[in-house]
């Protein structure tokens, strides 16, 4: 795949009705986090342990979207963009986690879904992106069965609450919020485990088909019920069998522990041999796999990058995964991709490879939304790289299409500059900059880019 002039627009048209669209999540750009009886949530707790985020730093400001979302919907439609993904925030709904639902959460919503319907914005509805209500972690969190039979129950309520919402997507990245939050310990609630991070992994699925068992008994005429997974595909740093088997392990980790339940009805057959003495699989039960399978009318995928995977010694753990798992892998830079301001490396063609690996893979694949990707950087408003990134990814994506993959819509990560987790304010995905300091918005270079791009296809 060749690279493109970063100014210029996709040359190939996309199918008519493709969804263009822009995407945030609530703790990243709400702020307002003890507005209107809002709970704390896990990343609120994790925000304030020292060392865990860049510069102390946490939501609490973040974009003030709660109080100036009127002014955010009106950057999105001078973008022109047909849909907005965004997260809805649990602890705004259900602040100790369950319970009797505030009222004033629901509204919120409920005001800005009705917002971006008045001006021909489809909204697609996140349920859960990371802000676990902190009273259910301190009850065990995703490692237990509670929380995916709660997660079900707070699905239903802001699925009954907010009419004119079609597309809903249960979870976004599983895979963060079990391995990267449970095992790695670099994202809420910081946990360094195991057995427990596999629970959680297990557990998050679960709620998914509860969540869906539940929606579909009350879902109202064309709604679309989906679920977003990060998706990297694992690539042998060599030619060798160690480093293809090392890819593979890897693979499992990241991907095919949730795409297979998810879209083979099955669990990987080498989950044991990879994860070893911590395979006590206890908390599946019968049952399961049929709630976890039921079929999708889409998927969400988000790519950022590949992962290139080389073998190591067991007992050596990948000091960069910092993960309590050790599977054998490390993972490596290779020469030549040019990365993002944020040290990213950028590989277009592995959005390719995951679309048309996820369409050989699972026969009967779903409609597929490109739901994240995006560049980061320092936050310049004359952001050419971001320009190039993007026209690089969707030219990808255009080629996935021609080969027989049916994608439905592209979501750019993101609308705004936000709080990007445990890396905090520096580093900028904003299509807008934002000035933290006075909460001014301008728009960069790519915002235009983007808007032109969007006019261009229709």
């Amino acid at each position: 795949m060749t690279a493109v002039d970063e100014r210029s627009g996709p040359t190939r048209p996309f199918p008519p009705g493709f969804v263009w669209g822009v995407a945030t999540s609530s703790y990243q750009i709400e702020g307002a986090v003890d507005a209107d009886g809002r709970g704390p949530s896990i990343w609120d707790a994790f925000s304030r342990v020292p060392g865990a985020v860049a510069a102390g730093e946490s939501g609490d400001p973040a974009c003030d979207h709660y109080r100036r979302w009127p002014q955010d919907v009106e950057l999105m439609a001078g973008l022109g963009v047909d849909a907005y993904r965004f997260s809805v925030a649990w602890p705004r709904v259900f602040p100790d986690g369950g319970g009797r639902a505030d009222r004033r959460g629901l509204d919120f919503y409920r005001r800005l879904v009705d917002a971006l319907n008045e001006r021909g914005i489809t909204p697609f509805v996140t349920l859960y992106h990371w802000d676990l209500p902190q009273a259910l972690e301190e009850r065990g969190g995703w490692r237990v069965r509670e929380t995916a039979e709660r997660f079900a129950e707070y699905a239903a309520t802001v699925h009954g609450a907010l009419d004119g919402v079609p597309y809903w997507i249960t979870l976004n990245e599983p895979y963060c919020s079990s391995i990267t939050g449970y095992a790695e310990g670099r994202h809420a609630p910081g946990a360094r485990e195991g057995h427990g991070a596999l629970a959680a992994a297990h557990h998050l699925l679960v709620g998914h088909g509860l969540a869906v068992a539940r929606m579909r008994a009350t879902a109202r005429p064309g709604e679309r019920i989906g679920v977003t997974l990060n998706m990297s595909p694992a690539v042998p740093a060599s030619p060798s069998a160690e480093d293809a088997a090392a890819a593979r392990r890897m693979d499992l980790m990241v991907n095919r522990q949730f795409t297979d339940p998810l879209l083979g009805g099955a669990y990987p057959g080498d989950m044991a041999e990879v994860y070893g003495e911590i395979s006590d699989f206890s908390f599946r039960r019968d049952g399961d796999l049929a709630l976890v399978s039921a079929p999708l009318d889409f998927l969400g995928v988000n790519y950022y990058y590949p992962i290139h995977a080389a073998a190591a010694p067991y007992g050596q753990p990948d000091p960069a995964l910092r993960s309590a798992f050790d599977i054998g892998v490390r993972t490596v830079a290779p020469d030549g991709p040019p990365v993002s301001g944020l040290g990213w490396r950028i590989e277009p063609r592995g959005l390719h490879d995951t679309l048309t690996g996820l369409a050989g893979r699972y026969p009967g694949l779903p409609p597929v939304f490109i739901t994240e990707n995006g560049y980061g950087d320092a936050g310049e408003l004359d952001d050419t790289g971001r320009i190039a990134y993007l026209r690089d990814h969707l030219a990808a994506a255009a080629e996935a299409i021609g080969a027989g993959v049916d994608v439905r819509g592209y979501f750019c990560w993101s609308l705004l500059d936000n709080f990007e987790w445990a890396r905090g304010y520096a580093a900028r995905f904003g299509l807008v900059h934002v000035d933290y300091a006075t909460q001014a918005r301008t728009p960069k270079a790519s915002y235009h880019w983007y808007r032109e791009t969007i006019a261009g296809q229709r």
